[in-house]
């Protein structure tokens, strides 16, 4: 796996692009509109089924940081290539398609190789393995503004098309030992990181396809978005009592608008596990608090490196033979001390701590 082509070229897709030229490959990134950077670049339109494939025919790998609706098309695409490929995807129809594929694929097929699902997940297992028996794992993240404003305290740094997504749709849980579909901003409880007070809810996608692996093992599993207190009530009255959930497009235009995005975030990570060992009841956590860093000559938001590096790790490790190079690939199934050894992973062993 030498050449690889870069899908979206936003901060995220611009920054993955740009490691992964420091690692070592010869990349080609692909945008709707021209972009000057430090790699080739040509323009295409990503909506162009017929152009993915063209785009992809001289090509051994490719990573989308596409908006999630776009992924299912290019993961065709590169199915049909017989390449790799690679995205950060929290949607889960979407992974399931992906799923199909892989059952048939000559490359290796991994989606939601970002933040969450993506490095939470490879957190969280090897949390689960320090136990004989693990009663419970539970996985949290907040991708914030470090100094929030107004009520509802948050700042639009992701997608706003990922953020109305995982605010909406159902969410997998395990339950008593039973997988279950949860709505999504439900199940309030309240974390302290730090000495700062979050409020936690469910969201859909973060978990990726930990569930279906950890069914029978583990008998109570979730994931969680952090954000500052009042902000999931103040949600759920956009998105219910307004009926926004009806007009999503219209919905994720109006809340960047009211609250754009900030070069001063902070990602905070919170993963922990229950359960025993040689007969002791025990805790483990990993916990902490990313924020911006100066990559490649430039200052990085947290959320841009964060989900960069982890999927330029995880594109690494499978390079050089630490990972399968056919099928699909679960984020659980990633050894977090491989994942640590890679430049972009030791940005999350050394960096934010509490």
């Amino acid at each position: 796996m030498k050449r690889i082509a870069v899908m979206g070229l936003g901060k995220v897709g611009t920054l993955a692009a740009e490691l992964l030229v420091d690692a070592g490959f010869e990349v080609t990134g692909f945008d709707a509109v021209p972009r000057e950077a430090r790699f080739e670049t040509r323009v295409l339109d990503l909506s162009d089924e017929a152009g993915l494939t063209g785009a992809l025919s001289d090509q051994d790998a490719v990573l989308s940081c596409l908006p999630f609706s776009l992924n299912q098309a290019l993961a065709k695409a590169a199915h049909g290539a017989g390449i790799h490929y690679f995205d950060l995807t929290e949607d889960v129809p979407t992974t399931k398609a992906i799923i199909e594929l892989s059952k048939t694929s000559k490359g290796l097929m991994a989606p939601q190789c970002g933040l969450a699902p993506g490095f939470v997940g490879i957190v969280g297992a090897d949390l689960i393995s320090r136990f004989d028996d693990c009663r419970l794992c539970k996985m949290r993240v907040g991708a914030l503004p470090q100094h929030p404003t107004g009520l509802m305290g948050y700042s639009f740094n992701w997608s706003p098309e990922g953020v109305v997504n995982e605010y909406l749709n159902d969410c997998e849980v395990l339950e008593d030992g039973q997988l279950k579909s949860v709505s999504a901003m439900e199940w309030i409880e309240k974390i302290t990181i730090g000495g700062i007070e979050f409020e936690a809810f469910t969201t859909s996608g973060g978990l990726g396809t930990m569930c279906e692996t950890y069914l029978g093992r583990v008998p109570n599993m979730d994931y969680k978005t952090m954000r500052y207190p009042g902000h999931v009530d103040l949600m759920n009255f956009f998105f219910h009592e307004l009926l926004m959930r009806d007009r999503r497009k219209e919905a994720g235009e109006i809340l960047v608008n009211a609250k754009p995005p900030v070069a001063e975030d902070v990602v905070y990570v919170h993963v922990a596990a229950e359960g025993t060992k040689d007969g002791r009841l025990g805790r483990e956590e990993f916990v902490r608090a990313y924020k911006p860093m100066e990559i490649a000559g430039e200052r990085r938001t947290a959320i841009a490196w964060t989900t960069a590096s982890s999927v330029v790790a995880v594109i690494e490790m499978v390079r050089d033979g630490n990972l399968p190079g056919q099928g699909f690939l679960k984020q659980e199934d990633i050894p977090l001390d491989r994942f640590f050894d890679t430049v972009g992973g030791e940005r999350y062993a050394s960096g934010g701590r509490i």
